[in-house]
């Protein structure tokens, strides 16, 4: 049985990880070719570019920044262009520096990602656009993905270090 501390929460033995804070970080808009854009006809084309960063704030507190760009484009004319970045203050404990990495890089944009999504639909239909409901993003392999670039970075960089040209 987990000891109870004096606040009344149970006592938790291994990692813990804490969300503190969700937070809309910045935002953008654009509709450059408003309103002329809204009578044109066509399929419109969509684009999403997707990052994130961790910046560290305390020894176990970290802010994950998950930013989404959104390009629709009608006719080959920019219809509207908006940017969120979705923000989320994590205190996590007891992992270890890998385990760590993988729960900033893979656990924590996921939590994020609903909320990005709302804002994102928020500004486009507050531009007078249709909704868009974004796909969910499998952000556990966007992170095995940036670990094999970092793995083959530093083999091309080991490689040339070492008089080696690349494979």
């Amino acid at each position: 049985m987990s000891e109870m501390p004096s606040n009344g929460t149970a006592q938790v033995a291994g990692p813990q990880l804490f969300l503190q804070k969700i937070y809309v970080k910045d935002a953008s808009f654009e509709a450059p070719h408003a309103p002329q854009i809204f009578t044109e006809q066509g399929q419109p084309q969509v684009e999403l570019n997707i990052g994130q960063r961790v910046n560290r704030l305390a020894e176990t507190v970290f802010e994950v920044v998950l930013t989404a760009t959104v390009t629709c484009t009608l006719n080959g004319r920019n219809a509207y262009l908006t940017e969120v970045q979705q923000a989320g203050v994590f205190a996590a404990q007891g992992f270890a520096p890998e385990q760590l990495d993988a729960v900033l890089g893979s656990y924590c944009p996921h939590v994020l990602f609903p909320y990005l999504r709302q804002v994102i639909d928020a500004l486009v239909q507050s531009g007078g656009f249709p909704p868009l409901l974004l796909q969910p993003i499998n952000f556990e392999q966007v992170y095995a993905e940036a670990l094999r670039r970092r793995a083959a970075e530093a083999g091309a960089g080991a490689a040339l270090s070492q008089g080696r040209p690349e494979a």
